[in-house]
C-alpha cells in the first residue's frame, strides 16, 4: 500500500511538474508574441500632405495593387471586406480608407510602416500574412510614406470588415508570431552593382511592392514561400500562377519588349493572354509610367533566362493524332471552340495569340487551362483585348477534360496530362469559392 501510494504521490509531481513547464511555455510564447499598441491619431487633414508624395503613393498603390485586394465585389474603393480564399479558411481584407472607426483613420505613419514591414497592426495584434508584408518589408520608409499620404488622402468609408473564417486554432493570432520568426525576413533588397539601374529598379519592385513571389511561388504546409524555389510556379486564386524562372513553359522566349507589352496590355501575341488573377495586375500596370513596367520586365526577364536569339522551333498542331486519342474533345472543339480558335477563324491574325503559343496548354498543370474554359477570359482593360466566355455552366467536368486532352495533343509536343476529369473538379470547385 505505501509504495502504490508513492507511486501515486511520484506521478502526480510529475504531472504537475509538466504542467508548470506547459504553462510557462505558453506564458513565454505569449510574451515574446506580444506586440504594443501605438497611440491612435487624430485623422490627419489632406492637405497636410505634398502634393507630389500623394501622386507618388498613388502610383505606388498600383504597383502594389492595393485595390485589387481590399475592394470588395461592388464595394467602394480600398473599403475593405473582400473575400480571400487560403488552405486555412477565408480571410477578408481590411479597410483602408481613413475612416477613424472602421479604417485606418487614427494610425500614424509609423503604425502603417509597422504593419506592412512587421504584420502588426496599430493595436498591437499580428496581421495574417494574406498581407504580404514578407515582400513588403523590403519596401523603403520614403515609399511606405508615399503610400500612406495616398491612403490617408482618400474618402473616408465607414464599412467593417466581416469576421474571418479559419479553422481551428488559426483565429489566434498571436502564433503568427511564430509563422514571422520562421518567413518574415527583413531588409532591403540587394543592390547588384553588377546589373543596370533599371534592372535594379525592377527586382526593389518585384521583390518588394509587386510581390510576385507571392503568387509565382510554390508554399509549404505552414503557407510559406519555399524560398528556395523561388519564381517556381505556384497557386492564386484557384489559378496557376506559371514559374518566372528557367522552367517557364513558353513556347517563345519571353523578351523584355514581349512582357512590357503583356504587362501593359494583357496579351502578347507570341505567348498568351493574361486571364484570372493576372487581369487586374495587367489593369493596374497599365496606368503606371511605362519606365517602370520595363524595369520589372528586365528583372523578370532574366530570372527566366534563355536566348532572345535561339531559332523558334515550328509550331505543333497534331489535328489527327489528337482527334484519334481524344475523339469526344475533337468533336467538342469543332463545335464550341474552332469558330474562335480554328484554321482561318477570323480571330486568328489579329494580335492574338495562337493556341499553339498558350503558355497554360504547355504548362505542367493543367488549373489555369481547366479555369481557362470553366470561367472564360475578360479583357482586363476596357474591353480590349480577347474575350473568352465560360463554359462551365454548359461543359461538364469529364467534357472540359476531353477538351484539354485535344488541345494538349493537338497544340504542343508535351505529355499528356495525368487525371485531368479531378484536376477539373478541383478547379470548378476552387473557382466557386469566395
Amino acid at each position: 500500500m505505501v509504495t502504490m501510494l508513492g507511486g501515486v504521490r511520484g506521478r502526480t509531481r510529475w504531472l504537475l511538474a509538466l504542467l508548470l513547464l506547459a504553462v510557462a511555455g505558453a506564458l513565454i510564447a505569449l510574451a515574446l508574441s506580444w506586440r504594443p499598441a501605438i497611440a491612435p491619431i487624430a485623422p490627419p487633414a489632406p492637405g497636410s500632405f505634398a502634393p507630389e508624395q500623394v501622386a507618388r503613393g498613388a502610383m505606388l498603390a498600383k504597383l502594389g495593387d492595393c485595390a485589387v485586394c481590399h475592394t470588395r465585389e461592388g464595394g467602394r474603393p480600398l473599403a475593405g471586406g473582400r473575400p480571400l480564399a487560403t488552405p486555412f479558411g477565408t480571410l477578408y481584407s481590411d479597410n483602408l480608407t481613413p475612416d477613424p472607426e472602421t479604417g485606418i483613420g487614427n494610425w500614424s505613419a509609423a503604425a502603417f510602416r509597422r504593419a506592412m514591414q512587421d504584420g502588426v497592426s496599430r493595436s498591437g495584434a499580428h496581421l495574417y500574412p494574406a498581407l504580404p508584408y514578407e515582400h513588403f518589408t523590403h519596401v523603403r520608409d520614403a515609399d511606405l510614406d508615399a503610400l500612406y499620404a495616398f491612403l490617408m488622402t482618400r474618402r473616408p468609408v465607414r464599412e467593417a470588415a466581416p469576421a474571418n473564417r479559419l479553422i481551428f486554432p488559426l483565429g489566434f493570432r498571436p502564433l503568427l508570431a511564430g509563422w514571422k520568426l520562421l518567413f518574415l525576413h527583413h531588409g532591403e533588397t540587394p543592390v547588384d552593382p553588377m546589373r543596370s539601374s533599371e534592372w535594379n529598379r525592377g527586382a526593389y519592385l518585384v521583390e518588394g511592392l509587386g510581390h510576385c513571389g507571392g503568387c509565382h511561388t510554390p508554399r509549404n504546409l505552414a503557407g510559406g514561400e519555399i524560398r528556395s524555389q523561388a519564381y517556381a510556379g505556384g497557386i492564386a486564386e484557384g489559378w496557376r500562377a506559371p514559374p518566372l524562372d528557367t522552367s517557364n513553359p513558353a513556347a517563345r522566349t519571353w523578351t523584355q519588349e514581349a512582357l512590357v507589352t503583356y504587362l501593359r496590355t494583357g496579351i502578347s501575341p507570341d505567348h498568351s493572354a493574361a486571364a484570372g488573377p493576372m487581369g487586374p495586375v495587367v489593369e493596374s500596370l497599365s496606368q503606371v509610367p511605362e519606365g517602370e513596367v520595363r524595369a520589372i520586365a528586365a528583372y523578370i526577364v532574366s530570372r527566366m533566362g534563355g536566348s532572345p536569339a535561339a531559332p523558334i522551333p515550328p509550331l505543333p498542331d497534331h489535328a489527327d493524332a489528337a482527334a484519334r486519342a481524344f475523339p469526344e474533345g475533337a468533336v467538342l472543339f469543332a463545335g464550341a471552340c474552332a469558330g474562335c480558335h480554328g484554321p482561318g477563324a477570323p480571330m486568328l491574325g489579329q494580335g492574338r495569340p495562337l493556341l499553339s503559343l498558350a503558355t497554360v496548354l504547355r504548362d505542367t498543370d493543367p488549373t489555369s487551362a481547366a479555369q481557362a474554359v470553366l470561367q472564360g477570359i475578360e479583357p482586363p482593360i476596357a474591353g480590349r483585348g480577347p474575350k473568352m466566355p465560360g463554359f462551365a455552366d454548359t461543359l461538364t467536368d469529364r467534357q472540359v477534360a476531353a477538351v484539354l486532352g485535344y488541345l494538349r495533343a493537338r497544340y504542343t509536343d508535351q505529355p499528356d496530362w495525368k487525371k485531368l476529369s479531378a484536376a477539373v473538379a478541383k478547379a470548378r470547385k476552387e473557382g466557386a469559392q469566395p
